[in-house]
């Protein structure tokens, strides 16, 4: 296989597009205040892609090493191990994960070259999350903590930062439904992996509750996600095109439907046998592209409403 496509299948490229649209939200929020830089806006979304596709591959790496992928039926499903399906070397994954490692740093540096303490002290974090996300945050139950603060705050609010130069609390505010909506498909996986998990003493957080307390609490997620978007409308922090998202609560309810029963113990004859032991995270990662998709809508909206009556 050529470089280009070993490495998109190391870096598991199709989840990158949870990245892409939180980078896509800043912009956008940053064009609602009328700040928005395309420079800075490229920059920051060519970092944040870099950032998760390392992110990705010393998540296998490390996973692989420590023996967690070896014969893992779950981690399977998910797509190609390169390492543990022996289509590359150690020595080449690594070599993969420094070079994208330094691509995601490349921007990173020119903002704070831009900007100063700010940006570094977000560098800084964003690299914690990079490199222990993976050991020791997912061993001792705040692997899905990370994933909310990355994906909404960090994203989102400091991507908005280094577009506009302006640190924004609204940003934040605003960055918690897609954040909540990605944190419900890791919590997702993890509520499926929890006994594999439990085996191998990594304590995710549905390790530590337990199976029936982490699904009610990833009802909750599920119920949270539309209520700040009520409360962001309520606010006149955003306008009413985001009420879009509950074009999605058809699939809502399907989907609280599965999280509030127990898993089930073998295939359900209807259920597609190449997704297969896949279950909560498979029912989430669908309500997260709905979900994403008509408050992506309802955001591009208002960029055109606004366009227009300036």
């Amino acid at each position: 296989m050529d470089i280009l496509g070993c490495w998109l299948i190391a870096t598991r490229s199709a989840v990158l597009v949870m990245t892409f649209l939180s980078a896509a939200m800043a912009g956008l929020f940053a064009y609602f205040d009328e700040a928005f830089h395309l420079g800075r806006w490229l920059m920051l979304t060519w970092g944040l892609l870099m950032a998760h596709a390392t992110n990705n591959l010393l998540n296998d790496y490390t996973d692989y090493v420590k023996g967690v992928d070896k014969q893992n039926y779950y981690r399977s499903k998910y797509g190609t191990h390169p390492l543990e399906q022996g289509c590359i070397s150690r020595r080449k994954h690594l070599q993969y994960a420094i070079i994208t490692g330094i691509l995601a740093l490349l921007p990173a540096i020119w903002f704070v070259f831009l900007y100063g303490a700010p940006a570094l002290w977000l560098t800084l974090t964003g690299l914690v999350f990079v490199l222990f996300y993976t050991y020791p945050l997912k061993y001792i139950g705040l692997g899905e903590l990370a994933v909310l603060l990355v994906w909404g705050p960090l994203m989102i609010g400091g991507g908005y930062f280094v577009i506009t130069g302006n640190w924004s609390w609204t940003a934040i505010l605003l960055s918690l439904p897609y954040a909540l909506s990605t944190t419900l498909v890791i919590f997702g996986k993890h509520i499926d992996k929890l006994k594999q998990d439990r085996e191998k003493r990594i304590k995710t957080v549905p390790v530590l509750l337990g199976e029936r307390r982490a699904r009610y609490l990833a009802m909750v997620f599920l119920g949270l996600q539309y209520l700040v978007v009520l409360v962001i409308v309520a606010l006149r922090e955003l306008s009413p095109f985001v009420l879009l998202v509950f074009l999605a609560v058809p699939l809502l309810i399907r989907t609280l439907t599965i999280f509030n029963n127990p898993r089930p113990e073998k295939r359900p004859e209807n259920y597609d046998i190449d997704a297969w032991p896949l279950w909560f995270v498979a029912y989430a990662f669908r309500h997260n592209k709905r979900y994403g998709m008509f408050f992506m809508l309802g955001l591009l909206a208002q960029a055109l409403y606004q366009g227009f009556i300036q």
